[in-house]
C-alpha cells in the first residue's frame, strides 16, 4: 500500500475526524485487503511541517506521529521536502513567503516503479485522491498489464482522472479508521513511551 499523507490528512480533516489522525497504517492496510491476499509493506509519503510563530503544537504531533508509525512492521516513511514561494497581492503589493510541499508525487510513482520491476507486488493499493499521479498510474498499467492497481480514496477526495487509471477504486470507511486506530501508549525500541496526542482523542 501507499499512502499519500497530505492527501489523506485534508481528507480526514475535511470530514472533522481528527479523531482518527492516530492511524495505524499496517492495520488499515489489512483491512482494505481481501482475505487471500497477504500485506508486503506499506510506503508512507509525507513532508515535515515547517516551524512557524504559530504551528508549534502541529509540528510537535506530526514528530510524535511519525515516531509512533515508526514502530510497526514493514512499513516505511518516506520524506520530501518544502519549497519556499514568494507571493504578493497584486491589488494592494504586499508580499509574503508561503511554503508549497514537494516531491510526495514524484517519490511515490518512483517507488511504485520500483516495486513493480522488482515484482515486489501483484496489487497495489494506492490511498490518493491527487490527479497528478494519473500519469505514473497509466504508465505502470501498461508497462506491467498483470498487475492490478486499486485507488483507495480518503474520505472527502476523489479523483475522476485517476479512478479511470485504476482496475478498481473505492473511498475508504469511518468503520475501517475507527478499526485502524493505534494503541494509546506506542513503546519505540528503546522503551519510550509515546503518548497519543490529548487533541486526537
Amino acid at each position: 500500500m501507499y499512502v499519500d499523507g497530505f492527501n489523506l490528512y485534508f481528507g480526514l480533516r475535511s470530514k472533522g475526524w481528527r479523531k482518527y489522525y492516530w492511524l495505524d497504517l499496517c492495520a488499515l492496510a489489512s483491512l482494505l485487503m481481501k482475505p487471500d491476499q497477504q500485506l508486503d509493506g506499506v510506503h508512507y509519503f509525507t513532508s515535515r511541517l515547517r516551524v512557524t510563530a504559530t504551528n508549534a503544537g502541529t509540528v510537535q504531533r506530526q514528530a510524535l506521529y511519525l515516531e509512533a508509525l515508526g514502530t510497526r512492521p514493514n512499513l516505511h516513511t518516506h520524506l520530501g521536502h518544502y519549497l519556499e514561494k514568494k507571493k504578493r497581492c497584486h491589488e494592494c503589493g504586499a508580499r509574503w513567503v508561503e511554503y508549497e510541499e514537494k516531491m510526495t508525487d514524484v517519490n511515490i510513482a518512483v517507488q511504485m516503479m520500483l516495486d513493480a520491476v522488482h515484482d515486489r507486488f501483484d496489487t497495489a493499493i494506492l490511498v490518493s485522491g491527487d490527479s497528478d499521479l494519473t500519469t505514473p498510474l497509466k504508465s505502470l498499467r501498461s508497462q506491467y498489464p498483470d498487475k492490478r492497481l486499486i485507488i483507495a480514496f480518503p474520505p472527502g477526495r476523489h479523483s475522476c482522472e485517476l479512478k479511470s487509471a485504476a482496475h478498481g477504486n473505492f473511498t475508504i470507511g469511518e468503520s475501517n479508521l475507527r478499526k485502524s486506530q493505534l494503541p494509546m501508549s506506542v513503546t519505540r525500541a528503546d522503551n519510550f513511551v509515546l503518548e497519543r496526542p490529548i487533541r486526537w482523542r
